[in-house]
């Protein structure tokens, strides 16, 4: 006999993937204008700390939005599809208005903030929305949106890439074009995406519940985790793709190519999200997010080391894409399954915001510390996140709390 359930259900594979496609389009806003650094350092004549602020920007935009959005129950408390597609249309309009009212530098960090806020409300709802159809695979599930966000966020360096004659690209076009794909996503999601028959009641305002996440023991150590993660991720996003067109300039090749290798480091954590989903749900989140921290961690150590070699450089670079990201999902899959299942929302949102605002520190210290340093040793600052979240989910490991990951396997 088919339970109410296994019906609810027989719209899964459709809905999760109109959102996965929607919020894919949508992240295109976040790097935008980090994609176009190159020729926004020439119009704007911008040195290494205003070029961080185009990215630090969107970061702090997220975690005011993201902590207004928690102190208020926002993400479980009100409709979270019509949240989501409202939030993603903010963003839209605020990234628009730098090509279109032709924005110069202070103005335009000023609407990169507002395209922060409004990502606040697309990221952490989209994860609850993943939720409402997963529940044995919800790391599954939650990796396959962090895969298309990671693939979305690569978006504008293909764009920058894209085969041209005279050189690279007006940048107002990659902005454009970046928020064009966002219209797009949130129509997608408002016209063929429904939540699923896992969808929690609408809790009470409890402003209390925002910190929640931070008292338990179980998920202070997932957050944790995820804050040694994000110390590493939004920086390593923001130069690595520059480092590689360094690289490949002193060495000779063709910068086109050095940008192509940039979307391909990044769009590469889609693949990494995707497989850490897959065998997290099967042999647990704890070990495969040590793993991957690992990994990631030991690309930090070795980039430095391949300055002079830009082949093998690349391909250390694919491989730190794909570990760099693929233990993302797994620690907002822990949070999901270790919070009061009323304020999931509210708690994923701490989470993410917690660790954006973290991230800020190091895509500011690597500018910083590049004159110091050279791009030989300035990512070695980066390790010591990875080295943080696997002691922080080895310690997770080990607590009784532990058997509710997974179904048990932790």
């Amino acid at each position: 006999m088919t339970t109410q359930t296994e019906t609810s259900l027989a719209g899964k594979g459709r809905h999760l993937a109109a959102l996965a496609l929607g919020l894919l389009l949508i992240k295109a806003l976040w790097f935008s204008a980090s994609a176009v650094v190159p020729q926004l350092a020439v119009a704007w004549h911008l040195d290494g700390h205003q070029r961080a602020w185009l990215t630090m920007s969107v970061q702090l935009g997220f975690v005011a939005g993201a902590l207004f959005s928690a102190l208020l129950n926002l993400a479980d408390r009100y409709d979270l599809t019509r949240l989501l597609v409202v939030s993603a249309l903010v963003a839209t309009a605020a990234n628009t208005a730098i090509p279109l009212m032709q924005l110069r530098y202070e103005a335009a960090l000023v609407m990169r903030f507002f395209t922060g806020v409004g990502i606040a409300g697309v990221y952490p709802p989209g994860m609850k929305l993943v939720a409402t159809w997963c529940r044995e695979d919800r790391g599954f599930g939650i990796g396959l949106l962090v895969a298309a966000l990671t693939f979305g966020s690569a978006m504008p360096h293909l764009l920058n890439a894209l085969p041209r004659t005279g050189g690279m690209p007006p940048w107002p076009w990659v902005l454009l074009g970046a928020s064009l794909m966002a219209m797009v996503g949130a129509a997608v999601v408002a016209l063929l995406f429904k939540p699923g028959p896992y969808l929690a009641g609408k809790a009470p305002f409890d402003w209390q519940h925002a910190w929640e996440g931070l008292r338990q023991r179980a998920t202070r150590l997932a957050n944790f985790g995820y804050l040694g993660h994000m110390w590493e991720l939004y920086a390593m996003w923001a130069w690595v793709p520059i480092f590689l067109i360094h690289t490949y300039t002193e060495a000779g090749w063709p910068a086109a190519v050095a940008r192509l290798a940039g979307f391909g480091t990044i769009a590469g954590g889609a693949l990494g999200a995707l497989l850490a989903g897959l065998y997290a749900d099967r042999l647990g989140r704890t070990l495969v997010t040590s793993i991957s921290l690992a990994v990631s961690g030991l690309c930090c150590l070795l980039a430095g080391l391949l300055l002079d070699h830009p082949l093998l450089l690349t391909l250390l670079c694919l491989i730190w894409g794909v570990a760099v990201v693929a233990d993302s999902a797994q620690f907002s899959a822990a949070v999901s399954e270790l919070a009061d299942p009323r304020y999931v929302g509210t708690a994923l949102t701490v989470q993410t915001s917690l660790g954006f605002l973290l991230s800020m520190i190091t895509i500011w210290l690597i500018p910083l510390l590049l004159a110091h340093l050279g791009w030989r040793y300035v990512f070695l600052v980066l390790a010591p996140g990875p080295a943080f979240g696997i002691w922080s989910m080895l310690r997770l490991r080990r607590l009784p709390d532990a058997r509710k990951l997974a179904g048990g396997r932790r």
